[in-house]
């Protein structure tokens, strides 16, 4: 069976990342920038993350690293990347202007059934979108608000979190960018847009404590029994990776 084809729209941190995500699921990726440097640049990036992973043990997908690159392959033509894609992810700077172009292009080139989805990380749907012919295909891909208990820990734990155990959040801004500087040039009219929604401090009670808890309880049911041998392995996990801590640091 021909497998689906996926076209990623700028091949900075965001776009080699979710070409990785594509590639663990088996899917055909182009990576379209405007500059061939770039992309040779991270195309190196992304071969040099999957091999590191591979040898941990914690790539993702059941192909290997190897399978994985060759899914991936460059283009520096917009129409050429996105011809025969199923779903576009577009990853360029946040910028409005500049993504609302792009996404103008997109709209003069697409079919019907082609997803057109963006990773903006606080840039309204309706300034993206509104005037394209396929505004009903276009997605933003970040969760808005629709979230369960349980996967907010695992974006924490699985995500964030992970890094956190090592470096604080000001120096995860400053290696998601060229620098704090960088970051908050690019960020802070969108960060201030998010503060700026942030209701009254909430009461801690009623229907919302209700919900995670039910959720949380699912998952590890409020019973001593239960709650001690969870206690003991989420310590047993902290000396372990105190251990490796300080292991690095004697390295």
């Amino acid at each position: 069976m021909e497998l689906s084809q996926v076209a990623i729209i700028g091949s900075g941190l965001i776009g080699r990342s979710w070409a990785m995500v594509f590639a663990a699921g088996g899917f055909k990726v182009k990576l379209y920038d405007i500059a061939q440097e770039q992309l040779t640049t991270a195309l190196e990036n992304i071969s040099k993350q999957m091999k590191e992973m591979e040898k941990l043990g914690v790539l993702k997908g059941a192909l290997s690293a190897e399978q994985q690159l060759a899914l991936i392959s460059v283009c520096t033509d917009l129409k050429a990347a996105v011809e025969g894609a199923t779903f576009i992810q577009e990853c360029t700077p946040e910028n409005l202007e500049l993504k609302k172009k792009i996404f103008g292009q997109l709209d003069l080139t697409v079919g019907d059934s082609v997803i057109l989805s963006s990773s903006t990380s606080c840039l309204l749907p309706s300034k993206l979108f509104t005037g394209l012919k396929h505004v009903k295909q276009c997605i933003v891909s970040h969760p808005e608000g629709v979230i369960s208990p349980t996967d907010l820990d695992l974006v924490m734990s699985d995500g964030l979190g992970m890094r956190y155990a090592f470096i604080g959040p000001l120096e995860t801004m400053h290696l998601n960018a060229e620098g704090v500087s960088s970051y908050c040039e690019r960020y802070a009219e969108g960060m201030k847009l998010v503060l700026n929604t942030f209701g009254p401090v909430p009461e801690f009670s009623g229907e919302t404590v209700q919900k995670v808890n039910q959720a949380l309880s699912e998952k590890i049911p409020v019973v001593p029994k239960v709650l001690d041998a969870r206690r003991k392995w989420r310590d047993e996990c902290l000396t372990g990776l105190a251990k490796l801590k300080t292991q690095m640091k004697s390295d």
